[in-house]
């Protein structure tokens, strides 16, 4: 007997995030997944709609040999592949699993570069994330509840709780917040270690309601590229290229990363070096899903949590663009929640949130939840 869990979690995806429609083509990628239930209800739910499903299905230890004995000219080739059948598409669908979250720590940064460079940029970050209607997401597995702290049958009924959230209401709480951020010229970020400015003037302000990530629950914009001055010192460890980073800390001058710590010094500062736009800033979001409420070493999950926020090195998306390119992306979160240090965000003088909890009468519904 399937899993209801599984049927309302795809019926999402499909209705909701993608907004699948009849004669649409839909890429489904399933990479490390330990059964087949839920791609199958996604195949069903998209012909029932009279769209097509395509599925590529993939496994981590293959990847990983992949990515390690890769030159240039095969990734290009690879690069090309994907990128062919990608344009083809309407919708996308990525589901990861993972039976080994540290598969890549082995992997060389230069031939993971190799992968950002000729096949992650041209695929995902010049066509799927622009020219699609997609959506990622996480498959709970042992391996998933073990790096959460969890049973795996205490995570799974955290993850369907948190995945099959109520997305409208989410929307409707993130007006107000969506307002104030266009409206908001300053932002000065005071924590532990922190004391970080920049502006958001004139850049534009996505809410995330369960359209593009499952789970959801993020309102994020960019910073004025050459506007970032000051420091930061993140407390969530951050999974990057295979390798655990912890204790980032970055030093910003004109926009510009021009010093950078932490406890891999030398692959930090390896991935900062990728390409210009690196040490620039191409994403600021606060997150605010309470029902997420710890860091769990993934991001999808950790940049959501309710009383945090995540600053991005890398490059820009289109709908919130600062201008800035890069083949990186990586999202780096700092809680603010008491537990984690406390700390303050404001804007144009004005406090916006303290300790996690947001201040203003008409952001309160985004504290519900928060201890």
């Amino acid at each position: 007997m399937r899993d209801p869990r599984i049927d309302r979690l795809a019926e999402i995806l499909i209705d909701h995030s993608c907004a699948l429609q009849a004669g649409e083509k839909v890429l489904i990628e399933a990479i490390d997944l330990p059964d087949a239930a839920l791609v199958a209800r996604l195949i069903e739910l998209a012909a029932a709609r009279g769209a097509t499903p395509l599925v590529t299905v993939k496994n981590n230890e293959i990847l990983r040999t992949l990515y390690r004995t890769a030159t240039a000219e095969s990734m290009q080739l690879a690069g090309a592949f994907e990128r062919a059948r990608m344009e083809s598409m309407d919708a996308y669908i990525g589901i990861r699993g993972a039976v080994n979250s540290n598969q890549f720590a082995d992997v060389e940064l230069g031939q993971l570069d190799l992968y950002q460079q000729h096949w992650w940029q041209p695929v995902h970050s010049e066509v799927r994330v622009p020219k699609t209607k997609w959506v990622v997401l996480r498959y709970p597995t042992p391996g998933f509840a073990q790096a959460a702290g969890m049973s795996t049958a205490a995570f799974e009924d955290f993850y369907f709780d948190v995945c099959t959230a109520d997305y409208a209401a989410m929307q409707r709480d993130q007006e107000p917040l969506v307002r104030r951020m266009l409206a908001a010229d300053r932002v000065r970020i005071v924590a532990p270690g922190t004391e970080l400015e920049f502006s958001i003037q004139g850049i534009d302000v996505r809410p995330c309601f369960g359209q593009r990530n499952i789970p959801d629950g993020e309102v994020f914009t960019a910073p004025v590229r050459d506007s970032v001055n000051g420091t930061i010192r993140f407390n969530t460890p951050s999974r990057y290229q295979g390798t655990v980073f912890t204790d980032i800390e970055f030093v910003f001058e004109r926009g510009k990363i021009v010093r950078a710590t932490a406890n891999e010094p030398e692959k930090l500062n390896q991935i900062l070096d990728a390409d210009e736009g690196a040490r620039y800033i191409g994403e600021w979001s606060l997150g605010c899903n309470n029902r997420v409420r710890r860091p769990m070493l993934d991001t999808l999950f950790d940049e959501k949590i309710g009383g945090s926020f995540h600053l991005t090195p890398g490059n820009a998306y289109e709908e919130c663009d600062n201008g800035n390119r890069s083949r990186i992306h990586w999202d780096l979160v700092l809680m603010q929640t008491p537990e984690h240090g406390g700390g303050e965000v404001w804007f144009d003088g004005q406090l916006l949130r303290k300790d996690g909890r947001f201040v203003p009468d008409d952001l309160a519904p985004l504290n519900q939840g928060l201890a």
